[in-house]
């Protein structure tokens, strides 16, 4: 895991933790003891899916991070997805308050992800790879090269079509 995934990571849970006890406890004055295991159950829920979404997306673009928005889209579906199985399989149980937990489950979720932007957008993450693309044996190569072709006064040498010594022709801007 890279530290800004976990700094992202981190900096959501901080956020949804304090929201989601405040739901609890609020539930709990409200609705009582069903209020109290609904909202811990909500919780809980936010906790687990947008834990390990958050995780597998990490998973996903460690590696391959051209795929970031694809694999973003795709885990936030899922979680909604299975947030509303959850909600749909457990509206009429008896276990807990469902309006309770309807409710712990929304303020937690939007904090999460409330979370989860702030700390992407106000992290400075590099935007490219810090490591070096040409290996550190051929780099000198490549600059005693470089340096050869400026000592004449001549222009860089490159691909085809770049300028080279002698290149120009008579009567161009480019002549002398």
């Amino acid at each position: 895991m890279q530290s800004d995934d976990a700094r992202i990571l981190r900096g959501a849970a901080i956020i949804a933790a304090p929201l989601g006890i405040a739901a609890t406890v609020v539930s709990a004055l409200v609705a009582g003891e069903k209020g109290l295991i609904g909202a811990l159950v909500a919780l809980a829920v936010v906790a687990v899916f947008f834990g390990l979404g958050t995780w597998a997306l990490m998973r996903i673009t460690q590696n391959t991070p051209q795929v970031a928005m694809t694999a973003g889209l795709l885990v936030y579906f899922v979680q909604i997805l299975l947030i509303g199985v959850f909600i749909i399989v457990f509206q009429d149980t008896t276990l807990f308050n469902s309006k309770a937990f309807a409710l712990s489950l929304l303020v937690t979720a939007l904090a999460w992800v409330g979370g989860q932007v702030r700390y992407s957008l106000t992290s400075k993450m590099l935007y490219v790879s810090p490591e070096p693309s040409v290996p550190a044996g051929n780099a000198g190569s490549t600059s005693a090269g470089a340096s050869r072709a400026s000592e004449g006064g001549a222009a860089a040498v490159g691909a085809a079509g770049d300028k080279t010594a002698g290149s120009a022709r008579p009567g161009s801007r480019d002549a002398a």
